[in-house]
């Protein structure tokens, strides 16, 4: 697929509102124009695992996997016949070396980390099996403080600007790191910054909001519930969606599993995949999602009614998970072009 350069896409105004968006109708509408969906991966499918199969699941807790949450809360897997353990981990760096290990058969984390991992370690292939978290409106930002002379895209040129450290794709000067840094890049590109005109600042992702208090620096780039502390403890004003324009409603998270595993245990996988596309219908509801970011993400009940949440898609798209192998590839995130039909679970 031919990569069409950022810039020829048309900009999308930026929103501010932290109320939760119903976005139901329209994202349905934008997958299904977003390309086919993979046959079997939709929500319709009943399969059931054979008798004492067993998953480990490898996940970062967080907004994008709260869905796996659900489905553990919900007895989803129990229902397919499935016991599933989740692990959590810290970093996506590390679910990905627990999946080469052996450790965990799937893991859930940004699509930019594992796409790295595939294309980077050809002795450890891996299968996307669900789309797991999609974007969608202020769910990904770049924020600057309440008094900051910044107030549009043009003015972060030669800015500096924080983000979360990288986790699998290593560290370059003025070369995206991660799939935030991939995306704003292609919105700055679409408002006439050049990706090397903004000095991207990697920082544990904790140390953010209190590096733009004290000016350490000009801006930063974070997405739920990050955006929300940082309005409602200092302020800080929004002046560019990530996930607008050739990035709007961008794959961000899925399920991956070694090729190896997938080709053993494809029944069991499948079963996995059903109850989870299940489990993602509930989750764009807000009493499951709530119930599953308060009890597994750590927040409190105000904050995760608070937060703007993307889409939990039911099926996958692969020409939209192809949208971010070649925008990973056209930034220089990836070494080499990816095709992402050949990783899909079938």
């Amino acid at each position: 697929m031919k990569v069409v350069p950022a810039r020829r896409w048309p900009a999308r105004p930026w929103s501010t509102g932290r109320a939760r968006i119903a976005v139901g109708c329209a994202a349905a509408t934008a997958l299904l124009l977003a390309g086919c969906s993979l046959p079997g991966s939709g929500s319709g499918a009943s399969e059931q695992a054979p008798p004492g199969s067993s998953i480990t699941v490898a996940s970062v807790r967080g907004v994008g996997s709260a869905p796996l949450y659900v489905a553990q809360q919900q007895g989803l897997f129990q229902q397919a016949g499935l016991t599933v353990h989740i692990h959590s981990y810290r970093t996506t760096a590390a679910e990905v070396t627990a999946l080469h290990s052996g450790q965990a058969n799937v893991a859930v984390g940004d699509y930019a980390s594992f796409f790295y991992a595939q294309k980077t370690d050809a002795k450890a292939p891996m299968v996307v099996l669900a789309d797991g978290y999609d974007a969608g409106p202020s769910i990904m930002e770049v924020l600057v403080r309440a008094d900051s002379p910044i107030a549009s895209p043009q003015d972060l040129q030669f800015k500096t600007i924080g983000t979360a450290e990288p986790q699998v794709i290593p560290y370059k000067l003025a070369t995206p790191y991660s799939l935030e840094t991939v995306a704003a890049s292609s919105v700055l590109e679409n408002d006439g910054i050049q990706p090397d005109q903004v000095t991207w600042r990697p920082m544990p992702m904790d140390r953010l909001i209190g590096a733009l208090r004290s000016g350490a620096v000009d801006a930063i780039l974070v997405t739920e519930p990050e955006i929300y502390q940082a309005q409602s403890q200092m302020g800080a004003r929004s002046v560019l969606d990530a996930c607008s324009g050739q990035t709007v409603n961008l794959p961000l998270q899925g399920y991956f599993a070694p090729a190896s595993y997938a080709n053993q245990h494809r029944d069991a996988l499948a079963a996995f995949r059903a109850a989870l596309m299940r489990a993602q219908a509930s989750a764009n509801e807000p009493a499951p999602l709530d119930k599953a970011l308060t009890r597994y993400g750590g927040m409190s009940r105000e904050t995760a009614s608070l937060i703007t949440v993307g889409v939990y898609p039911t099926s996958l798209q692969v020409t939209s998970l192809q949208r971010v192998a070649d925008l990973m590839s056209f930034y220089g995130a990836l070494p080499h072009p990816l095709d992402v039909s050949t990783m899909v679970f079938r």
